[in-house]
């Protein structure tokens, strides 16, 4: 079964550039350094599944061909994982079914309070969301009989905790964190791709910087390091030339299979 992973954005929460136009460090001329928020897609023969609704999910699903949406994923409940929630009713409306989405209960509480019309009937606007907790353990029937298994593990993130995930344990994806638990670590051992938040150089209370993961990386040993929510003073062809072989920079619309 092929399984191909998508990174839909891989900006920190204002992008790059800037809503001011500011590109920071980065160089405006190489392509790969124009970054919109943070959103993912794992996409099997017959399922798309969907990890957080960036404020900018309408242009990066138009940009990559994504024309529909079976379940969603949320990381946490900031407003540059959530705040393009309202994209989702397309899939819904056209499908004539509600959309699964998956959370912990605080981002489930969140979301269902913010965006409540997405998940309750008004006149001549049904819910478009169904509501699920989300689980340390799951799977999605993806196609005839084969099942596509996803393993949920909070993670430190400032002042809360966000949602990592590990797909058919080959490939974790961790938009956002400063912090793994050690009694959490094994799991991220040796895995074949490790998508990890790797926000500037300096430190950041929220975040890991890019010193912070490379010592990372080098206790759990993954076959591949691809580094997201990166600042605008994080140059694509800069960190190109610095980092070990192992370890590269996202960019929008990066693909590969599990």
């Amino acid at each position: 079964m092929k399984i191909k992973f998508i990174i839909l954005g891989c900006g920190s929460s204002l992008g790059v550039p800037r809503p001011d136009g500011s590109w920071g460090k980065c160089n405006p001329k190489e392509k790969k350094n124009y970054r919109t928020r943070c959103s993912a897609l794992i996409k099997t023969t017959s399922k798309n599944i969907l990890i957080d609704t960036s404020p900018d999910l309408r242009y990066q699903l138009i940009k990559n061909n994504i024309t529909d949406i079976d379940r969603v994923l949320f990381t946490h409940k900031h407003g540059d994982q959530i705040h393009g929630i309202n994209d989702l009713r397309i899939f819904s409306l056209k499908n004539k079914k509600k959309i699964y989405v998956y959370a912990d209960s605080k981002t489930g509480k969140y979301i269902k309070d913010t965006f409540s019309y997405c998940f309750n009937d008004r006149p001549g606007y049904p819910a478009i969301l169904k509501l699920n907790k989300l689980k340390k353990n799951f799977s999605f029937s993806v196609n005839k009989g084969k099942f596509l298994s996803i393993k949920s593990i909070p993670v430190q993130h400032g002042s809360i905790k966000s949602q990592s995930f590990i797909i058919n344990n080959k490939c974790a994806y961790i938009s956002d964190v400063n912090k793994i638990f050690n009694k959490d670590l094994k799991s991220f051992i040796n895995l074949k791709y490790f998508i990890i938040d790797c926000l500037r150089i300096n430190k950041h209370p929220s975040h890991y910087n890019l010193n912070e993961v490379i010592e990372l990386t080098k206790i759990i040993k993954p076959k591949k390091t691809i580094l997201t929510n990166l600042h605008s003073d994080l140059d694509y062809n800069y960190l190109q030339k610095i980092l070990p072989k192992n370890i590269i920079p996202a960019y929008d619309g990066m693909s590969f299979y599990i």
